[in-house]
């Protein structure tokens, strides 16, 4: 048995000390989590805040926990870190209404361009559509990237289930929001949405969200300016979040 398993092994067990050394540990993903989730947020979102908000989804992976299920410690605790900051962004509602309005605003005015054209549309069409000035559009498409980072829109895969992944996790209703199936259809639909992507909007998600590199990694992998990546990626999200809306996974 080796030290991983017997410390997920321990979990159940009431040990202040060992909670202590488990949170010592794993305090370097809660950074790291809270870290690549800040990239998008407003510069006047504290991230020392989110990383005591962090540690406190920790502790309750580390209390709630059960080694007989079908799934390591550290998948559980991503879950539970994740949940922990993304609620408290959702609380916040940093972006406010009218903004998320302009995100949806957004995303239909380039389904509808794109439906009309039968090809991707440009800036300057998405602007005028939307009656505004590029630098008003500029700023709308970089919130957008904002919005999805949270996830917070994101429920559970069948439309009759009203609850989000994220409240369910703040909630504290394990069972559901980590219920296998439930993940499975999450992750199935988000992975058939990426799949179908344009390629290059793909590969900038799949290094960013599954090889975790920054933006200026991808930049130097693809041999264009993080500026680019950054543009790339606000797409890609703008159109995901179009098709994961027609999935029934987002809110309207």
């Amino acid at each position: 048995m080796d030290l991983a398993q017997s410390r997920e092994e321990s979990f159940g067990k009431d040990s202040h000390l060992l909670r202590n050394q488990i949170i010592n540990e794993y305090l370097p993903y809660v950074k790291r989590i809270v870290n690549r989730i800040a990239v998008h947020l407003p510069a006047m979102i504290d991230t020392d805040d989110l990383i005591n908000v962090g540690v406190i989804g920790l502790i309750q992976a580390i209390e709630r926990y059960d080694p007989s299920r079908d799934n390591k410690f550290i998948t559980y605790a991503v879950f539970r870190i994740k949940g922990a900051v993304l609620s408290e962004l959702r609380s916040r509602d940093f972006l406010g209404r009218t903004t998320r309005r302009k995100i949806r605003d957004l995303e239909k005015a380039y389904l509808k361009l794109e439906q009309k054209y039968g090809r991707e549309v440009t800036d300057e069409e998405v602007a005028e559509e939307m009656d505004m000035d590029l630098e008003q559009f500029y700023k709308v498409k970089r919130m957008s990237s904002i919005s999805f980072v949270s996830f917070e829109e994101i429920g559970h895969a069948s439309r009759n289930e009203p609850a989000s992944l994220s409240s369910s996790l703040a909630s504290g209703d394990a069972d559901d929001a980590l219920s296998l199936t439930t993940m499975k259809e999450i992750k199935a639909t988000i992975a058939k949405n990426i799949d179908l992507l344009p390629e290059k909007e793909k590969l900038v998600v799949s290094l960013y969200y599954s090889d975790e590199l920054t933006m200026k990694e991808i930049g130097q992998v693809l041999n264009i300016t993080e500026s680019r990546v950054s543009q790339i990626h606000a797409q890609a999200i703008i159109h995901l979040r179009s098709k994961l809306r027609r999935e029934g996974l987002l809110e309207d």
